[in-house]
C-alpha cells in the first residue's frame, strides 16, 4: 500500500516559515519524481514544486519562485518543502504526490495532507 503522511503546516503571520515533510513507504521511493500540490477552499489543485528522483531538477511554480525550496532524502524515503516568507494566498491544504511534472499524481492510498494557514 503506497502511504505518503505529510507533517509541519500549521497557522502562521505573513512573513512566517514552515518546513513541511513527507514520509513515503510502499514503493522505492528513490526511483520516483515526487511533487508537492496544493489544494485551496473551491479551487483547482495546483503543483506547487517538483523534483526528479536524483535531486538534479527542481521546478517551482511562479508564485513561489525565491521562496519555497523542495529537496528530498531518498535514504529516508522523505521529501521536505521549506516555504519562507509566506503569504496569505499561500494558505492551502498540501500534498506529498508521487509524479509531476513528467507523470500523473498519484496522492497514495492514505491522502492525508497537512495544512497551511496564512494570515
Amino acid at each position: 500500500q503506497v502511504q505518503l503522511v505529510e507533517s509541519g503546516g500549521g497557522s502562521v503571520q505573513p512573513g512566517g516559515s514552515l518546513r513541511l515533510s513527507c514520509e513515503a513507504s510502499g514503493f522505492d521511493f528513490s526511483t520516483y519524481e515526487m511533487s508537492w500540490v496544493r489544494q485551496a477552499p473551491g479551487k483547482e489543485s495546483e503543483l506547487v514544486s517538483a523534483m526528479d528522483k536524483s535531486s538534479i531538477y527542481k521546478w517551482y511554480m511562479d508564485s513561489v519562485k525565491g521562496r519555497f525550496t523542495i529537496s528530498r532524502d531518498n535514504a529516508k524515503n522523505t521529501l521536505y518543502l521549506e516555504l519562507n516568507t509566506l503569504k496569505t494566498e499561500d494558505t492551502a491544504k498540501y500534498y506529498c504526490v508521487r509524479g509531476g511534472l513528467t507523470t500523473s499524481w498519484y496522492f497514495g492510498d492514505n491522502r492525508q495532507g497537512t495544512q497551511v494557514t496564512v494570515s
